[in-house]
């Protein structure tokens, strides 16, 4: 089952992933936890990209915390 908050932050991501899928990449969210630590996953051409760190707080993190602020931390993996 989908939280209203697990909505929220797949609504933002969806804002993001046309520019990541237009270099040939994507991110996915592995988990949520109780306090709202965010973590997330970089798949496709993100996953080796020296740039996955800046398009993680320029554009990823950015976005999330404007829509959703009362997110912990945000981080992400690579698969």
């Amino acid at each position: 089952m989908t939280t209203e908050l697990e909505t929220r932050i797949e609504a933002a991501l969806d804002t993001v992933r046309p520019f990541l899928k237009a270099d040939g990449g994507d991110v996915e969210v592995v988990s949520l936890s109780d306090n709202n630590n965010l973590v997330l996953r970089f798949l496709g051409s993100c996953n080796s990209c020296s740039m996955s760190d800046m398009t993680l707080k320029a554009g990823i993190e950015d976005t999330l915390r404007r829509s959703i602020p009362e997110l912990g931390t945000i981080t992400a993996i690579k698969a």
